[in-house]
């Protein structure tokens, strides 16, 4: 009970807050290196898997590619860049434990780390949700004579989108809630609270860096389900929006060898 009272008391301290390791700061730079990755690997994954799905090809590959990154504990990979530099070219700064402007200590390792572990359940569900695109739909499209492009841009990518951004969601939380182990490596984020108040026996301070982290966690998950609920504005709506495209778009005449004889 004690410790509750003073996580509370830590929380509430204005001092707590301020200050180049504050919370506020500490608050700002793991939020900056979540969006961070996730904006790297979104661009690196999604392209990638969106287009194989469309293809229908090498999308049992990529998954399986992706998923063994899970089997690789992202902690071991944070310590494995810390103290590495494979190539020898930066002389130990990348990605290393050098500061890395607004990241913080360690930064450049932790924002490898956690895009590295973002990228399975985006490539997984944005593949699947290309793949799960009713046939015929897609085949209605490709007989009203709409080009690759045409299918993927304004029948295939909008039935797909609630499942793309279903795991856009989930790895966003999971990159959240994974950055706090940096601190473990020297890292940035709010982990150094919660680290440093269990290894100076401020166990009050601990808990509060937990509260703020758990809170975050579900902001960020509130925010992400907002987003989801607008690109699937009901059931069956975005079908019917599909539907519509198909029906007005102009099919393409081929004109006969008899034509005008």
């Amino acid at each position: 009970m004690n410790v509750f009272a003073d996580a509370m008391a830590y929380l509430f301290d204005p001092a707590s807050w301020r200050g180049y390791d504050g919370m506020l700061a500490l608050l700002v730079e793991q939020l900056l290196l979540t969006l961070t990755a996730m904006l790297v690997a979104t661009a690196v994954a999604l392209p990638i898997a969106l287009t194989l799905g469309h293809l229908g090809r090498g999308g049992f590959l990529a998954i399986n590619v992706t998923n063994f990154g899970r089997a690789i504990p992202t902690f071991a990979l944070l310590a494995l860049f810390v103290v590495a530099d494979p190539w020898g070219w930066t002389d130990g700064r990348f990605p290393g434990a050098g500061e890395l402007g607004p990241y913080g200590r360690a930064g450049a390792s932790t924002l490898v780390a956690l895009a590295l572990f973002a990228l399975p359940p985006i490539v997984t569900n944005a593949y699947v949700a290309m793949r799960e695109v009713p046939k015929e739909i897609v085949e209605a499209a490709r007989g009203m004579g709409m080009t690759g492009r045409q299918l993927f841009l304004r029948v295939e990518l909008p039935l797909a989108l609630p499942l793309v951004v279903s795991g856009l969601r989930l790895a966003l939380v999971q990159v959240w809630a994974t950055a706090t182990i940096a601190a473990l490596v020297v890292g940035p984020g709010l982990g150094r609270v919660i680290v440093d108040g269990f290894d100076s026996e401020d166990y009050g301070k601990g808990i509060a860096g937990a509260v703020v982290v758990a809170v975050m966690a579900l902001l960020l998950e509130l925010t992400a389900a907002l987003v989801e609920r607008w690109v699937r504005p009901g059931d069956g709506r975005r079908a019917r929006e599909v539907d519509g495209e198909l029906s007005g778009a102009a099919p393409t005449v081929v004109p006969s060898a008899s034509q005008g004889h």
